[in-house]
């Protein structure tokens, strides 16, 4: 077969069989096929779809094009959880030591901040001398012996995916939720876990932007897992707002560490301990949802969920002393500016993406992958929807360190916050569960 014939079939709606998809995407990134032929491809499918069977296939070979991670000689349940990424989202901080607390094993591979929504190895980095790249067998050591271990994922960890992805950010491809899928649960697949519980962002500051979407690349995913081997389950969660208060890399790995504690913002508590419950009463070690939800807060109350976190840090590199004071250990920039409401009335919306775009243009996120990061800036969100405010309260606080940087900002986050004359309900921060 030649690249074109591949191309056309799917350019006229035809299937592709396992073998042909495994030839292209081998070729592909062996070389022998150019991004020009990728790229045609890729707008077929988004165009045209997958099938079921298709998309399993796609990422079946995406999973075994570099190599698989085996964590079949640590003891005990081996736990990932995935986040579809969103703006205030630390919750692999919290969701991870509280389910080592409970005596899973979370073995983390991770990603970097790239537009809006933050990276979980940024944040970490935070942290002086805190090491996100570790060698496998480090890696599996500290799984083994803290019960959890966050790192960023390797070079050799499903090729087929990075090559993919940067071509489907280049060439409008992005949104397919066959390529979605594919690309999620091929790196999620390569690691040796028994579970993996994906955390599927909804709204404003989330790829997806309605719950249909989403339920529908949450129910794609599940059925791969378990098509391909892997106990899968999904939830869908609100992003139509900041989560929680911080938005940063040290302020989220702050207000993380403050959740643990039992003291963090309303919101972003309730979804840690609905994620961690979730996980343990679908593993079987619960016999009610109320009583997992009652196991969560025993091991956050101990301060064993803490404890854990403290020993990942330290074991990785960092300063442990960072879970008793974190502005002892972490840099937060001194300059704070208060964004304050023109009006009274009650906030019927915050604009999550404008929230997380304005963190960038502070300086604390990154536009292209080679950018610098600056861990100290981050915005405070305050004030949130159901809240009831009068002109003048803070809504926001901007921690800054250089004013044109400020002003860009502020611009960005014209038309933030919609404020109205009648009350709001506070939304729901967990949808639905899909098993």
């Amino acid at each position: 077969m030649l690249p074109q014939d591949f191309i056309a079939k799917k350019k006229y709606g035809g299937a592709h069989t396992r073998e042909e998809i495994q030839w292209f995407i081998n070729g592909y990134v062996s070389g022998e096929i150019p991004d020009y032929q990728v790229s045609a491809w890729l707008m077929a499918v988004w165009f045209n779809g997958m099938t079921y069977q298709e998309t399993a296939d796609l990422t079946y070979v995406m999973m075994h094009s570099g190599e698989l991670v085996d964590l079949s000689d640590i003891e005990g349940i081996k736990v990932d959880k995935h986040s579809s990424g969103g703006v205030g989202d630390k919750t692999t901080f919290v969701v991870g030591p509280i389910l080592a607390a409970l005596g899973y094993k979370v073995a983390k591979m991770s990603g970097r901040g790239l537009g809006h929504t933050g990276g979980t190895l940024d944040k970490l980095e935070s942290i002086p001398g805190l090491n996100v790249y570790l060698p496998m067998e480090q890696f599996k050591d500290i799984v083994r012996r803290v019960g959890i271990a966050v790192v960023g994922q390797t070079a050799n960890l499903v090729p087929a995916d990075g090559k993919l992805y940067a071509l489907r950010d280049v060439t409008a491809t992005v949104d397919s939720i066959p390529l979605i899928a594919s690309s999620i649960m091929s790196k999620k697949l390569a690691v040796g876990t028994d579970l993996v519980s994906l955390d599927v962002k909804v709204g404003k500051g989330a790829f997806m932007k309605t719950l249909d979407d989403a339920r529908e690349l949450a129910k794609t995913m599940v059925e791969l897992g378990k098509a391909l081997g892997r106990d899968t389950i999904a939830h869908l969660t609100n992003m139509d707002q900041p989560l929680g208060v911080a938005v940063g890399n040290s302020i989220e790995v702050a207000e993380a560490i403050d959740t643990l504690k039992g003291h963090g913002p309303e919101d972003f508590t309730a979804l840690c301990v609905g994620l961690a419950a979730s996980t343990m009463h679908h593993l079987g070690h619960a016999s009610s949802y109320e009583e997992a939800e009652g196991k969560v807060w025993e091991v956050i109350r101990s301060g064993k969920a803490l404890e854990i976190f403290g020993a990942m840090i330290e074991a990785q590199g960092g300063d442990r002393k960072v879970i008793e004071d974190p502005w002892a250990v972490m840099k937060r920039a001194e300059n704070v500016y208060e964004y304050k409401a023109d009006r009274d009335g009650y906030i019927a919306g915050v604009d999550a993406y404008k929230v997380g775009m304005a963190v960038v243009d502070l300086g604390g996120g990154r536009v292209k992958k080679s950018d610098p990061i600056d861990h100290s800036v981050g915005i405070y969100v305050d004030g949130k929807i159901g809240d009831k405010v009068v002109k003048g309260d803070v809504l926001m606080r901007i921690h800054y360190t250089d004013e044109k940087k400020l002003e860009d900002a502020l611009k960005r986050l014209e038309g933030v916050y919609e404020i109205v004359d009648t009350p709001v309900q506070k939304p729901p921060v967990i949808y639905e569960h899909i098993e």
